[in-house]
């Protein structure tokens, strides 16, 4: 299944309880009230086990997670990353 489909049932499932709402891939997560701190640690760690990868604290920044889109593109990056080595 793809990464992005992963993360959004991940975040519907688990902190939405099932509410899609406007959960759009452009949205910021924490302006929205989507994901507080503890739900962003809870998503990265399912998606870095999910995955199979580790993700460095010094990427762990706004850039890569604010929004469904930024943080599917982010990790399948990583994920081709991993599949060169």
């Amino acid at each position: 299944m793809e990464v992005k489909q992963e993360i959004r049932r991940y975040i519907v499932d688990n902190i939405l309880f099932g509410d899609v709402g406007n959960l759009d891939e452009d949205i910021p997560f924490h302006e929205s009230g989507i994901l507080d701190s503890m739900g962003f640690l809870e998503l990265i760690t399912f998606v870095e086990t999910k995955f199979a990868i580790k993700i460095p604290d010094s990427e762990l920044n706004p850039e890569n997670f604010d929004t469904l889109r930024k943080m599917s593109s982010f990790f399948e990056e990583k994920l081709s990353q991993k599949k060169t080595l």
